[in-house]
């Protein structure tokens, strides 16, 4: 990688090189065991004149959205969340919500229950069908300029534009951006969710690094992205979500208010405006990867079974990264159905379906989605029954 895809400057600083793993998304089928995996580099640079954090674009959106893995509707914290956010519009009969990215419909079913018109924009064909089956109606495309004009022909602007968890998603961001400017009206307002790059240095949040995650973000790395679009940051909301995200409120014209200069401040502080707030971010992430290991070869030696709870994106980082095979780690369980009788990406950990932790008692569960820590505490209380106890990785080994 020679050029910031943001700015275009070649002065990019190394954060973290993970080596190489497949591909997070792209869980196994048993017939695929014995069939070799592509691995990429993972190795996580930021410009030190935009400050937008990035890896190089190994992989296409096309080959991980196309058919994806992911429903956002199996976290119930995460569909409580939207359900939050869609009671804070304010919305009217006459108004029209647009979700790019929209996934399997778990915001725009809010919508929908007020009677208000609005429209996923989805690339996924499965997860896109999951959401025209809930009866939020679903465009099968990702957003491009062209995309936009043709939904706004057809749809007219929207007065909410919403994209949660997909900006750091798309490697063309400029073209990405110019479509949101698109689709909303002249007086309405772009929502963005993203996780915010100060918590995922400062909580050592490496495992959500990976290849579908093209960009990571400080509001002052994203309200330059906004503007190459014709999008003004207006306003910012710090959320607890995915370990710490940022919402960035834009529109085409407007005056920042002092919230995006307070967190601006707090970025500064932490040095991530500088090349002095990343140097022992890799120092910390090979503690982590020490830390767990140890657990997991400690706990094995003693004769303790540990499985996992969860498959998602990041914990294939995780468990790529520090080499976590199924000696280690038994197996791990997911809610979503998807996933059952397959395997992980790389480490080729059997996927099974949540009762087996019950029927089989561990003495361990692995937590990979730490970020649902609350939401999983309370679902995985039955595990201290028979005296067991959940590991969290991240920001550092805890077992509690």
């Amino acid at each position: 990688m020679t050029a910031c895809r943001l700015c275009g400057s070649s002065d990019l600083a190394s954060v973290v090189d993970l080596g190489a793993t497949p591909p997070c998304e792209r869980i196994l089928t048993a017939a695929e065991l014995d069939e070799p995996e592509v691995a990429y580099p993972l190795h996580l640079r930021v410009c030190a004149s935009c400050w937008l954090a990035q890896i190089p674009p190994l992989i296409t959106p096309e080959e991980t959205f196309t058919d994806y893995a992911y429903f956002s509707s199996y976290s119930t914290s995460w569909v409580e969340h939207a359900r939050a956010f869609v009671a804070g519009l304010r919305l009217t009969p006459d108004s029209f919500v647009v979700e790019v990215a929209s996934n399997d419909g778990y915001l725009l079913r809010h919508v929908v229950e007020r009677g208000v018109r609005c429209l996923g924009i989805e690339p996924s064909v499965n997860v896109g069908e999951a959401a025209r089956q809930r009866g939020v109606p679903t465009h099968t495309a990702f957003l491009t300029s062209e995309t936009a004009r043709a939904v706004v022909a057809e749809h007219g602007r929207a007065g909410y534009v919403v994209a949660n968890n997909v900006y750091a998603h798309i490697p063309d961001v400029i073209g990405f951006t110019e479509g949101l400017r698109t689709l909303v009206a002249d007086d309405g307002w772009v929502s963005i969710e993203v996780q915010h790059l100060l918590t995922l240095i400062e909580q050592n949040q490496y495992d959500t690094i990976y290849h579908e995650h093209f960009q990571y973000y400080t509001v002052a790395s994203a309200q330059r992205a906004l503007a190459t679009g014709g999008l003004t940051l207006v306003d910012v909301e710090l959320l607890p979500t995915h370990g710490g995200s940022i919402r960035l409120w834009a529109r085409p014209s407007g005056t920042p208010a002092q919230r995006v200069s307070d967190v601006l401040a707090l970025e500064k502080a932490a040095g991530l405006h500088e090349i002095s707030g990343y140097i022992d971010f890799a120092a910390r992430v090979a503690k982590v990867r020490r830390d767990l290991l140890g657990f997991l070869i400690g706990a094995a030696e003693d004769g303790r079974t540990v499985v996992g709870y969860g498959a998602p994106g990041k914990g294939n980082t995780l468990l790529n990264h520090c080499g976590i095979r199924p000696d280690l780690l038994a197996y791990t369980v997911d809610r979503n159905p998807y996933k059952h009788g397959k395997f992980t990406p790389g480490a080729r950990i059997p996927i099974l379906e949540p009762e087996r932790i019950a029927a089989d008692r561990p003495d361990y569960v692995l937590v990979l989605p730490w970020n649902l820590r609350a939401e999983l505490v309370e679902q995985l209380a039955y595990v201290h029954e028979w005296g067991g106890r959940l590991v969290f990785p991240i920001p550092y080994l805890e077992v509690v």
